[in-house]
Parts: C-alpha cells; sequence; structure tokens
C-alpha cells in the first residue's frame, strides 16, 4: 500500500525540524561537490548525523531547502513505503520547487528495489547520499547495482580530534606545551580509549551498560539474526576469542578448535562464516601478513574491534591491547581498512604497514623495560634498514623520544599525540 503524499509532505518537513535542532558534532569528511555517496558502518557510528552535516553544509554554501529532500525511512509512518514511492516523493518536490533535488535517503536499505532508484538517479545525474543500518546488504547491492556510481565512504565512531570537538574541547595553537591543556587531553583521550568512539557516548553516564546494549543489537540483529545462525553460542565464544587475542595473528582452525573445546558443535566453514558475518557488520576489522602468501594472508590475520569501547567489553586490564586497536583503528579511518597489514616474516614482527603510505608502525605501550626496547625496536630497525624511504615509528602510551638500536633512529611517540596529528 502506497504512501500518501500527505504523510510524505509531513515526514519531509518534520525531518528538516530535526536537523536543524540537531546537535551536530563536525565529523572530518569532505565530499565531492557533484558525487553521489554511499554511508556505510557499524551501527550507531553518526552516519545520519554526517548526512545532517552534509545538508548543513550545503545551506550555509548558499543552496535552499527547496533543492533537499531529506527522508529517514525509520519512521514509522513510512513502514508501507514502496519503492514506487520513491516517484512519489521526485512528484511532491518538483510540484513545490521545480528545482532538480538533492536527495537524501537514511536508512534506504529498509525498502525493497531501493538499489534500482538509487541507480536511476545517479544515472539522471541527480546527487543522492544514502545511509544504511547493515553492511552486508548494502555491500553486496553497491558491488552489483551501483559499482562505479556512487562513492562509499567509511563512517568510522569518532577519531579523537572529534572526540574532543564533541567534549567542547578547543585546544590553543600549543596545546602540547601547556601542563594544564597538554593534562585534559590525556584525561580524554583515557577516557575515550576505555569508551571508545561511539557519538552517543557522549551523553550516556552508564557507559559500559549502554555499550553492552550495543553490542548485543549488533551480535542478535546484525550477525544471529540475519544470517539466521543456528549456533549463537559458538559465535559468541569465537567473539570473545577474538577479543583476548586481538593483538595476534589467529587462524580459522584455531578459532575452530576454541569453539570446540568449549563444547560447541563447529566446523571449520561455519568459522569462516561468522568470521565474515561479524566483519560484514563492521563488529572486526580484520589485517592480514604483508610477507604472507595468499592463503595464510586469508587464513591467518589479525582482527581489530572497530570501537575500543565495544573491544574493552570483554577484556580485564589489557591496557596494551586497547592501545594497539586504538592505532589499527586509525590507520583504517586514515587509510581504508583495506591497506591495513601487519609484518610477520617468521622470525619478527611489526604491528602495521600501510604500503602505500610507505609506513611501518611497532606499538608498545612503555619503552622503559630493556627487554621490551630490544624486542620492539629490533624488527622495527632492521626493517628500516632495508627500507630508508618508508617513515619507521614506534608508538606508546605516554613515552616520547628518540631511541637508537644498530645504528638506527626510531621516534616514539605517545598515542594521544599521534591520534591528533602531532607526529613529532
Amino acid at each position: 500500500m502506497a504512501v500518501s503524499k500527505e504523510i510524505l509532505k509531513a515526514c519531509i518537513m518534520d525531518q528538516r525540524t530535526t536537523i536543524t535542532e540537531a546537535n551536530i558534532v563536525k565529523r572530518d569528511v569532505c565530499f565531492e561537490p557533484n558525487g553521489c555517496y554511499v554511508l556505510v558502518g557499524v551501527r550507531h557510528a553518526g552516519k545520519s548525523y554526517l548526512l545532517y552535516q552534509r545538508i548543513l553544509e550545503l545551506l550555509d554554501a548558499g543552496r535552499d531547502w527547496d533543492e533537499i529532500i531529506c527522508v529517514d525511512f525509520d519512521d514509522e509512518r513510512l513502514m508501507e513505503f514502496e519503492a514506487a514511492d520513491f516517484n512519489t516523493l521526485l512528484e511532491i518536490h518538483y510540484e513545490q520547487s521545480g528545482k532538480k533535488p538533492i536527495l537524501f535517503l537514511d536508512e534506504a536499505q529498509r525498502i525493497k528495489g531501493w538499489e534500482l532508484f538509487a541507480r536511476r538517479m545517479s544515472d539522471q545525474k541527480t546527487i543522492t547520499y544514502i545511509t544504511g543500518g547493515n553492511a552486508k546488504a548494502l555491500s553486496a547491492e553497491i558491488a552489483t547495482t551501483l559499482g562505479g556510481r556512487y562513492f562509499i565512504e567509511d563512517v568510522y565512531p569518532y577519531s579523537f580530534a572529534e572526540f574532543l570537538r564533541a567534549q567542547k574541547v578547543v585546544l590553543s595553537k600549543d596545546w602540547a606545551y601547556s601542563t594544564k591543556e597538554r593534562s585534559a587531553v590525556i584525561r580524554l583521550y583515557r577516557e575515550y580509549t576505555q569508551h571508545g568512539g561511539l557519538p552517543e557516548m557522549v551523553e550516556f553516564v552508564n557507559k559500559r551498560a549502554r555499550l553492552s546494549s550495543l553490542f548485543q543489537k549488533i551480535y542478535l540483529g546484525d550477525i544471529c539474526a540475519r544470517h539466521k545462525v543456528q549456533n549463537a553460542h559458538a559465535l559468541n565464544i569465537m567473539i570473545k576469542k577474538l577479543a583476548e587475542s586481538v593483538k595476534q595473528p589467529i587462524s580459522f582452525n584455531r578459532l575452530n578448535s576454541t569453539v570446540a573445546s568449549t563444547g560447541c558443535k563447529s566446523s571449520l566453514p561455519t568459522i569462516i562464516d561468522y568470521i565474515d558475518y561479524a566483519i560484514e557488520s563492521w563488529l572486526i576489522l580484520p589485517a592480514q601478513n604483508y610477507f604472507a602468501k595468499l592463503a595464510q594472508k586469508e587464513s591467518n590475520r589479525k582482527y581489530y574491534f572497530v570501537d575500543s569501547g565495544l573491544l574493552n567489553l570483554f577484556l580485564l586490564h589489557q591496557e596494551t591491547a586497547l592501545l594497539e586497536n586504538q592505532v589499527a583503528v586509525q590507520l583504517c579511518r586514515l587509510y581504508g581498512k583495506e591497506n591495513l597489514c601487519f609484518a610477520n616474516n617468521g622470525d619478527s614482527e611489526i604491528d602495521f604497514i600501510v604500503e602505500n603510505q610507505q609506513l611501518a608502525i611497532q606499538v608498545a605501550y612503555s619503552l622503559d623495560d630493556t627487554q621490551t626496547k630490544e624486542r620492539e625496536l629490533k624488527p622495527l630497525s632492521k626493517f628500516q634498514q632495508t627500507h630508508p624511504d618508508w617513515q619507521c615509528m614506534v608508538i606508546t602510551d605516554d613515552t616520547e623520544g628518540d631511541y637508537t638500536y644498530s645504528n638506527i633512529t626510531l621516534h616514539a611517540l605517545p598515542c594521544w599525540k599521534w591520534l591528533l596529528g602531532q607526529n613529532q
């Protein structure tokens, strides 16, 4: 049953009010002026608010509301919305303004056939922005229907800079030299590491309870229900093992053995499917071994959680794991999750390699201990010798300085400083 024009008009007008009244924290995302975009990411990463930000940017640049259609398909008044109603939206718009619209479709994947409309809009050179709560549905439909027509924008939880913005912290030019500002940054970095960067965490007092509730939505909704998982307990054990092993490569075989050892029925194909489901839901981010052959690249990977707060639900006093996870997510945010690698040649390991940036990073909570220094600096210095044009660095919890190993000088930098782009 089609939705009436009157309901559609009311939804459009109410959405304008929602956008103008929203408390927008500016995200560090730049859009092509004439590009069409699909925004994907984990639940509650702020995809809708990024749409709002883009609309407000257009209004500030001289556009008017009579050029913009924004519809939230989570609105219960649109439960009967059908693919044919997309054209009714266009009719309403042209009747009211006569101008070519810029479309913003929030949670579009709820509507069967949305991708065909999105393709038609792109073919007609109508600028369109789309969000969807389920990465699996969107990724498959983008590849088959929208490929080459839309930019895919990965939306992560707040970066540390965005988190400070959400906390209304404005840093001075020389903040790193101010005792007061530096101390405030470190304090907020501790909070950011423990509770993560999901935008709504800024507003909640009981952050752990909210994170637990969100994890259940991802686990039960985006993974179990969508994929009709028969053995939810086995999936849960696997996710806990991934959290426990976040700093180490782990194979499909080892995951299968771990699940089986708890008494759960499991198989290797099932574990591979579960890993794929967790990646598609944006719960975890995989990293491949830079030196491995193809089979090992796929079957023996590291897995990081898209948000440190979600990871921390499974950890107890694992500051080093949280530190490394923060670095992994920031590298994905900066350079793309497809470029995240580690390097293990059998003799030594470097935590992160980003080949297209010629960047190698070792993560060490502290360099105060002699054995730790040896373990962390030796492989990085050897890599620097054979890759002299690369930037090789150590990211720590709060240690800063230059360290020389085998006549190679490596710079160590606190994570909170690196996250804010202070690389020296």
